[in-house]
C-alpha cells in the first residue's frame, strides 16, 4: 500500500465525525458579517503563501477589506520575516505561533489562510471548520482522495464559506465557456485534454533553496510531519523533505497535485463535468534520478458517467512543445491554447457535412482579463464571508473534491497498476472491471440516447447521427432470412 495511506484512514474517521459533530451551525460563527475587514489567522507562511500575504497586504490597504491578524508556520525564520513584513506594510504587527490550534482557539480570528504541505490540509481544514473559521485553502484541496471527500463532508455541515486556491478558476473565461456549452454550440461534448509541462536543469521542485538555518534548531520536525495525528511516517531531519516536499509522496504528490490539480479544476468549471467515473493513470521516474519519488513524466485519463472524456498529461523535463488545452465536441470546439491567464478562446466549428447546421462558424470570442487572479480570488473569498454565502466562492469544496478525485486517483494507479472507478452515488472508489465498457456497449446495442453535462439545455442539437438509408439493410439473418425483406 502507498505509503500516503498509511495511518490516514483513522485521521478521518475521527476527524470528519468531529466536524458534523461540532462544526458551526451558521455562516457568521465569529460575526464577520459585523466587520467587514476580515480578520485573517495565516497557516504556512513559507513559499506559495508570500503571495496571499502581499495580496492580503494590498487589499488591507485598498479597500479594508483584510487584516492579518497571527501568522503562524514550524520555522522560525519564515513565521518572524513574515510578521515583519508584515508589520511595515499594514503598520500593525500580527501575533506569532508555531502551532496552528493558538490561531483556531482564538475567537478574534474570523477565517484562516492555509498554505502548508498537501499532507496537513485536511486535518487543519477540518479543525478550522470545527473551530467556526472560514477556510481558505490552497490547491490541492487534500492529500488523499478520503480525506477530499471527508472535508467536503465538513464543509456542507459546516454552513461556512471555504475556497480552494485555484486562482484561475476566477477567470471570466470559464462561466462563458460554460453558457457555450450548455446551450449547445459545441454540440455533444466528447473530450477535453490539458496540460502543465515544465522543464528546468536542476530539477523540478529543487529551486525551492536549502539553507544551513533549516536544522531542528529552528523547525518543529515533529509538528511538520504531523506523526502523532497520522498523517506522515516519522522519519530523521531532511532539509529537502522540508523545503522540497512536493518530491516527495509522503507530502505531496508531485505533478498529479501541485499542477495537474489547477489544469483539472478549470476544466470541471468549464464542462460542468465533475466526479469521474473511472480513472488511469500512467508515468515514470525517465530523467530526474535525484532521490525523489514522484514521476517527471505522467498522464491522468478521467472517463465521465455524462460520456466524456478527460486528459491531463506533461512532464517537468520538456516545456517548449506543449498540447493545447481545449474542450472538443461533435460540433465543435473550444480551444484555449496554452498557459492559464486566458481572456478569450477560439471556437473551431466542425464541418457542417457532420452538424447539420448552417450558423456555426470559427470566431474568436473575448471574454476580459483579469490581472491577479490570486488576488482577485482571495478577495473573492473575503466578499463570500462578508455576504454570507458560500456558494459565491469560484472554487467551491465540491469543485475541490472532484479534481481531487480525478488526479489522486490517478496517482494511485500509476503506483498501484490498477484502473480505479468512481460511484458517486455512494461516493466511494472500487477497483476497476469490465463493467464501465459493457455499459457503454449496452446502450449502443439498444440504440440509446447520449448522456450530457450538467445544466445542458439544447436538446439532441449536435448529439444524434443521421444515418444512411442503406443502414436499414442491417441486422443479423435469422433462419437465412433477409431482415431488410420484411
Amino acid at each position: 500500500m502507498p505509503q500516503d495511506q498509511v495511518n490516514r484512514r483513522g485521521f478521518i474517521a475521527t476527524t470528519a465525525a468531529g466536524a458534523a459533530l461540532a462544526a458551526a451551525p451558521a455562516i457568521a460563527a465569529n460575526d464577520a458579517n459585523a466587520n467587514s475587514r476580515l480578520r485573517l489567522g495565516y497557516i504556512g507562511v513559507g513559499g506559495r503563501a508570500q503571495a496571499h500575504i502581499n495580496h492580503a497586504l494590498q487589499l488591507q490597504k485598498e479597500e479594508n477589506l483584510v487584516e492579518i491578524a497571527t501568522v503562524c508556520d514550524v520555522f522560525n525564520r519564515y513565521r518572524d520575516d513574515t510578521a515583519k513584513h508584515v508589520e511595515n506594510e499594514s503598520g500593525k504587527a500580527p501575533k506569532k505561533t508555531g502551532d496552528y490550534r493558538d490561531i483556531l482557539n482564538d475567537d478574534s480570528i474570523d477565517a484562516v489562510v492555509i498554505s502548508t504541505p498537501d499532507h496537513w490540509h485536511a486535518k487543519q481544514t477540518i479543525d478550522s471548520l470545527k473551530a467556526g473559521k472560514h477556510v481558505y485553502c490552497e490547491k490541492p484541496m487534500t492529500h488523499s482522495v478520503e480525506e477530499a471527500l471527508a472535508v467536503h463532508q465538513a464543509w456542507k455541515d459546516s454552513g461556512l464559506v471555504m475556497q480552494v486556491g485555484v486562482q484561475s478558476t476566477s477567470l471570466p473565461v470559464w462561466q462563458s465557456i460554460n453558457e457555450k456549452i450548455r446551450q449547445g454550440d459545441l454540440g455533444k461534448v466528447m473530450q477535453y485534454q490539458t496540460e502543465f509541462f515544465r522543464n528546468s536543469d536542476m530539477g523540478q521542485w529543487r529551486y525551492y533553496g536549502l539553507s544551513k538555518d533549516m536544522n531542528p534548531s529552528n523547525i518543529d520536525w515533529d509538528m511538520f510531519l504531523g506523526t502523532e495525528f497520522g498523517l506522515a511516517p516519522a522519519m530523521p531531519f531532511d532539509r529537502a523533505k522540508f523545503a522540497q516536499w512536493r518530491c516527495y509522496w509522503d507530502f505531496g504528490s508531485g505533478m498529479f497535485t501541485d499542477l495537474f490539480v489547477h489544469r483539472t479544476t478549470s476544466m470541471l468549471k468549464a464542462t460542468g463535468l465533475r466526479f469521474p467515473g473511472r480513472v488511469v493513470g500512467a508515468g515514470g521516474i525517465y530523467l530526474e534520478y535525484d532521490g525523489r519519488t514522484v514521476p517527471d513524466v505522467a498522464t491522468v485519463v478521467a472517463d465521465f458517467n455524462e460520456g466524456v472524456q478527460g486528459l491531463v498529461t506533461a512532464t517537468m523535463c520538456s516545456g517548449e512543445t506543449p498540447i493545447k488545452q481545449l474542450i472538443r465536441g461533435h460540433s465543435g470546439s473550444v480551444v484555449l491554447g496554452v498557459g492559464e491567464e486566458f481572456s478569450g478562446y477560439d471556437f473551431v466549428a466542425e464541418r457542417p457535412q457532420v452538424h447539420h447546421e448552417r450558423g456555426l462558424k470559427d470566431e474568436r470570442i473575448e471574454v476580459g482579463k483579469i490581472n491577479n487572479t490570486s488576488k482577485a480570488h482571495l478577495k473573492n473569498f473575503a466578499e463570500a464571508v462578508n455576504a454570507g454565502d458560500p456558494s459565491k466562492v469560484n472554487c467551491s469544496p465540491e469543485l475541490g473534491a472532484a479534481a481531487m478525485t480525478i488526479v489522486k486517483l490517478g496517482s494511485r494507479s500509476y503506483r498501484e497498476g490498477k484502473v480505479y472507478h468512481f460511484d458517486q452515488d455512494s461516493m466511494s472508489f472500487s477497483d476497476g472491471n469490465p463493467s464501465w465498457a459493457e455499459k457503454w456497449e449496452a446502450r449502443s446495442a439498444e440504440r440509446g440516447e447520449p448522456s450530457h453535462v450538467a445544466g445542458w439545455e439544447a436538446g439532441d442539437r449536435g448529439s444524434k447521427l443521421f444515418p444512411r438509408p442503406y443502414q436499414k439493410l442491417e441486422g443479423p439473418w435469422v433462419d437465412g432470412k433477409d431482415p431488410a425483406a420484411t
